[in-house]
């Protein structure tokens, strides 16, 4: 798995590279490099491919999504790590970008990434007709703003210290993680224009959303903070609201690998075309940093 993620990693950033050096010069191409490489590791653009592999997607368009979603990725993560939000110094084993550049060059950066996803995506080098770019557009931009993930940024620190019901908690790990993950999982199927495959695979990257917030939660509750590149045992001192602090630990890896199960049923119907796809949600699950 650590071969194949840093194969995706490496031609994800080749093609980031190549398209910021096309950019105008500005001193803010400093913070966003800083914000965007080398980067994570990449399990978003891991479904992406997985994904295109089943509906047969040319591997450059599915690097362009891939490209399109890191850097919404990092901007959220740049946003998210600020003093008036998670206020976290370390991100992927370095300062934070607000802790290297500021606050205020932090926020510019992040917004920048924003908008990057969509020149990638609506750029003329994309070989993709002008309605599917549209769709990818649209999508995007709703999986990132106030019904994805800012709206879902905005509970997660609406409900610190307070009572929330599992249901509210899911719905809010879901529009913070799962929208982003929805938008991996079925922009390869938009592409395809196998539109009847649409609504499954909308649903099934949001339970792989939810998942991954769940195996995140774990790594915060019991994980090294070397190993895991940030702080841990954070959340719990903040009174965030996840499933472990309401159901505890065992019960959410419970409730986890149910969810995996769930999901790996749902797949079956593609049988050995969703195997790698398969082998990524366990690894999600398992992973440790």
């Amino acid at each position: 798995m650590k071969k194949k993620l840093n194969k995706i990693a490496n031609d994800t950033n080749s093609f980031l590279r190549k398209f910021l050096s096309k950019q105008k010069k500005t001193d803010l191409i400093k913070p966003i490099k800083y914000g965007l490489f080398p980067g994570g590791k990449k399990i978003r653009s891991k479904l992406i491919i997985d994904v295109g592999k089943i509906f047969k997607i040319r591997y450059q368009n599915l690097i362009r999504l891939s490209a399109a979603v890191e850097c919404i990725h990092s901007y959220s993560l740049i946003h998210d790590d600020l003093p008036c939000m998670d206020n976290d110094n370390l991100r992927r084993g370095k300062l934070s970008t607000h802790k290297k550049f500021g606050e205020a060059t932090a926020i510019l950066a992040g917004n920048s990434l924003l908008t990057l996803a969509f020149e990638i995506l609506s750029e003329f080098n994309f070989i993709v007709d002008n309605k599917t770019k549209n769709i990818l557009v649209n999508l995007l931009a709703k999986c990132s703003g106030h019904s994805g993930i800012a709206g879902g940024q905005f509970s997660d620190l609406s409900f610190e210290k307070k009572k929330v019901s599992p249901r509210k908690i899911v719905e809010m790990q879901v529009k913070k993680t799962g929208e982003l993950f929805s938008f991996c999982c079925v922009a390869p199927v938009i592409i395809s224009k196998k539109y009847n495959y649409i609504k499954k695979f909308e649903k099934l990257g949001l339970d792989i959303g939810l998942l991954f917030q769940i195996a995140d939660d774990l790594i915060d509750y019991t994980g090294n903070s070397i190993k895991a590149g940030k702080k841990t045992k954070k959340d719990f001192k903040k009174g965030k609201a996840n499933l472990i602090n309401l159901l505890g630990s065992k019960n959410t890896i419970k409730y986890g690998n149910k969810l995996k199960l769930d999901i790996f049923k749902k797949l079956d119907i593609f049988s050995d075309k969703a195997e790698e796809l398969k082998s990524t949600i366990s690894y999600i699950l398992e992973r440790d940093k």
